[in-house]
């Protein structure tokens, strides 16, 4: 470590909280965020060792490698994530979990494993870096893309998307929130809150895809450059992008965000003069309201400090399922003995 680098509480410097070097396309908005967890985690003085990064398949869930390189990582079956994480958070409670999920890999193939989850708020940092494609293979329409989207592959989506904020909501989710990749601050202050969570924090992040949420006239799209290269070999080019970045918002501002395809995102930074957090009925008028006027709604949406973690509801011991000895964790046979003694009475 350089003599002058700065370190945080327990020594580390941000550079100790670094991954691998992204394979993302450039201007992805996944290694922002990416980029954010390795500033709350260094700022927070979090002991990387009782980090444990999980994530299931796509681009998303590649990120997980290219930050906190000295924590436990574990990349599972496509849509599969939530179920590793119960089993790690449960065996050690002393873990802090961070999940990277994408639309596809929680709002399809792992739905049902996101939905029983938050039900059970198991304590998590859920994100979701949600693009509305799948990006890994080719940019086919996601179960969150908007509906009348036309895409240059996929034609027009005619289904309407499914919100990951609501779904949370519906499962009964503690922590509820959303954000913009290209909006570090609000990122990194929700990052910090979600950590802070004992249950299920979930953090729906739009990251728009630079490479094919894109229209087929766009100078910057595919197509374009597919006519107009000269190929040496063949193989797919992806242009250069920088990320897209937007200023801080005032409390209830509504911000048009131009992206790559010429289309725009709006999304409105939530007042907290005029919503309450902890109202979870108002969460859902919000979030109905904004789907009807078409806006993205970021910041804290719900949160619920009171409700009951799994591991409490399993009433776990303090110590870590994983540091307890043999003899605690298997009970003698007269105690086995006892127990089916009993069942047999009642029966």
């Amino acid at each position: 470590m350089a003599a002058n680098a700065r370190v945080n509480e327990i020594g580390l410097s941000r550079n100790d909280y670094k991954g691998g070097v992204s394979t993302l396309c450039q201007g992805c908005g996944h290694n922002s965020i990416a980029n954010q967890i390795i500033a709350v985690a260094y700022e927070m003085s979090l002991d990387p060792h009782q980090i444990i990064k999980l994530s299931g398949i796509g681009c998303s869930s590649k990120s997980p490698a290219y930050f906190l390189n000295r924590s436990h990582g574990f990349n599972g079956l496509h849509g599969r994530m939530p179920a590793l994480a119960t089993g790690a958070t449960t065996v050690n409670r002393s873990l802090i979990a961070i999940g990277v999920s994408g639309d596809g890999d929680t709002g399809s193939i792992g739905l049902g494993q996101f939905k029983h989850m938050v039900r059970r708020n198991v304590p998590i940092v859920y994100i979701v870096e949600n693009n509305g494609v799948y990006g890994l293979t080719k940019g086919q329409f996601s179960a969150t893309a908007d509906y009348g989207q036309e895409l240059k592959y996929a034609g027009v989506n005619e289904l309407p998307p499914i919100d990951i904020c609501l779904e949370a909501l519906a499962a009964d989710a503690s922590f509820v929130a959303r954000s913009f990749a290209g909006d570090s601050k609000q990122v990194r202050e929700l990052l910090k809150a979600a950590i802070a969570h004992r249950g299920t924090a979930v953090l729906d992040i739009i990251s728009p895809c630079v490479t094919f949420n894109n229209h087929e006239d766009s100078t910057k799209s595919y197509a374009y450059g597919k006519a107009k290269e000269e190929p040496l070999h063949d193989i797919t080019f992806i242009p250069f992008y920088e990320p897209i970045e937007i200023e801080d918002q005032e409390p209830g501002q509504v911000r048009a965000v131009k992206l790559y395809d010429g289309s725009h995102l709006m999304l409105k930074a939530l007042d907290p003069a005029k919503h309450d957090p902890t109202d979870r009925m108002a969460a859902f008028r919000l979030l109905e309201e904004a789907r009807e006027q078409q806006l993205f709604i970021t910041g804290l949406i719900y949160v619920d400090e009171n409700r009951a973690t799994l591991p409490e509801i399993s009433r776990l011991v303090d110590t870590p399922l994983v540091h307890l000895p043999p003899e605690k964790l298997r009970p003698p046979r007269e105690v086995l003995d006892e127990i089916n003694r009993r069942l047999t009475c009642c029966n």
